[in-house]
């Protein structure tokens, strides 16, 4: 069963140690990186909210959700937003279906509005990154026909 947890001081370095395989590491930032990352914004008004991605008991991946602003160039929908700013399954979890199982916890975290009310969930992505392309329509997003930072930007209407 997939879960999404806080992480803690005895989790953290788990999480830290998790990563994607050689050729993913183009599409998604390394998970101490995300922790500084979610560190300035919360320390910059940002609402940053980053998980671990739990398989039963085991750390299976990440994930960096924010509110507003994201420290990078912002869609036209970003305003009052969330966004899935980054989402990871570690290499040797990968299809399993964790990734879409963390997906529906994700959202249904993202729909109870933990940060503020919100239209839209956006995800940037590497124009070349099928399989994450695929997993996100799967879900109902669809382009936008933005491109911040060299990414495409999908959405889901709340």
């Amino acid at each position: 069963m997939i879960n999404l947890r806080k992480i803690t001081l005895e989790n953290r370095r788990a999480i830290f140690n998790l990563e994607v395989s050689e050729e993913q590491r183009r599409f998604v930032a390394s998970n101490l990186s995300s922790m500084a990352s979610c560190y300035v914004l919360a320390t910059n008004g940002g609402h940053p909210l980053p998980f671990a991605i739990y398989a039963d008991e085991q750390p299976v991946g990440f994930v960096m959700l924010t509110y507003g602003i994201t420290g990078y160039e912002l869609p036209s929908i970003a305003d009052d937003s969330y966004c899935i700013l980054r989402l990871m399954i570690d290499k040797q979890y990968q299809n399993k279906g964790y990734g879409r199982e963390a997906m529906k916890e994700i959202l249904k975290f993202i729909r109870t509005f933990p940060a503020g009310p919100a239209r839209y969930c956006w995800i940037p992505y590497g124009e070349d990154n099928f399989a994450a392309k695929k997993l996100y329509e799967s879900f109902g997003f669809r382009d936008n026909g933005e491109i911040c930072d060299n990414e495409p930007i999908t959405v889901l209407q709340l």
